[in-house]
């Protein structure tokens, strides 16, 4: 089943995408108290989803996908979670070690960081180029949405908790402009990288939310990134270090995962930082990854002026 939030007439709903065109769930809904998102759904449950599987089957009102504009599945997450370096290729590129050895899963363990929920939108919104940054880059990735609250749960039943998956750009800031004039200090370097992903716009989500119980295996799904047509990343997500599973199993002891949580799950070769081909301002990036779809989006304007806080 594919989950989608949108925007009609200045309203924002929820629907599911059929062949036949997109049911409005609040509206089409016959039982008491209609969910009214895509994060409620996932709190009430998998009686809603169930619900929700009914409610697709019936003759309903279809609205056409052109004549609405696809947001994030979940635009405001709780948590926005991310891998840095679960692609052995990715890691050799960028020349980083990050602990890497013939046999990464069995020496070291995954490398996550969290973002801001307004790094989040949707399909064909523009990605805004920041102020600190004239060096950007494209990450195409797989995100597992959360659909249970988890902690300190096995890998063996990770799978169960999560709700569906979705595609993110996880777009980088590779420069920033808070060095200049700046003295250098202990772990600058890996601060200066986490500002790089934080900025508003830089994790682009969707197009919509495809269910779990219909991914029949998400550890081989082919993934392409293009930028202007140009193939930059080609990969599948069966060349993961630490597989879904495995990141679920132990994100979930670090913290509590909740409902509506989303995890980036890592890039693969071919970024920037390693070719040079650092994004132009109008560039039309494409990320699609096998019964996913396609999230299209657009880099914005360079600023004028670039922000530098020690500037005299």
């Amino acid at each position: 089943m594919k989950l989608a939030t949108y925007s009609k007439d200045s309203s924002i709903s929820c629907g599911v995408l059929t062949d036949r065109g997109l049911i409005d769930i609040p509206s089409t809904w016959p039982w008491e108290n209609a969910p009214r998102s895509i994060k409620e759904i996932l709190q009430r449950g998998p009686t809603c989803l169930e619900k929700l599987a009914e409610l697709s089957a019936r003759p309903n009102i279809f609205m056409p996908l052109d004549s609405v504009r696809l947001l994030a599945p979940i635009p405001r997450p709780g948590k926005v979670l991310a891998l840095a370096g679960n692609y052995s290729e990715h890691i050799e590129e960028a020349g980083l070690s990050l602990g890497l050895s013939d046999s990464p899963r069995q020496t070291t363990v995954p490398r996550p960081f969290l973002m801001p929920s307004t790094v989040v939108i949707g399909h064909e919104q523009e990605i805004p180029w920041p102020a600190y940054s004239d060096q950007i880059d494209h990450e195409i990735e797989l995100a597992v949405v959360i659909g249970k609250q988890a902690k300190c749960i096995k890998p063996e039943n990770a799978l169960d908790v999560v709700a569906g998956y979705t595609i993110c750009n996880d777009i980088s800031a590779r420069s920033v402009t808070f060095k200049a004039a700046r003295a250098k200090r202990p772990w600058d370097e890996f601060y200066d990288w986490l500002n790089g992903k934080w900025a508003d716009g830089f994790l682009p989500m969707g197009p919509y939310l495809f269910t779990a119980d219909e991914s029949a295996d998400v550890q081989n799904l082919s993934m392409t990134l293009t930028v202007n047509g140009e193939v930059r990343q080609k990969a599948n997500t069966s060349q993961m270090i630490y597989p879904v599973a495995d990141i679920v199993s132990f994100l979930s002891h670090i913290m509590t995962l909740d409902p509506g949580d989303v995890i980036a799950t890592g890039t693969p070769a071919g970024v920037a930082v390693a070719t040079g081909k650092f994004l132009r301002p109008g560039d039309h990036l494409q990320c699609t990854i096998e019964n996913l779809g396609t999230l299209t989006n657009t880099l914005g304007q360079k600023p004028e002026k670039f922000y530098e806080p020690l500037a005299q």
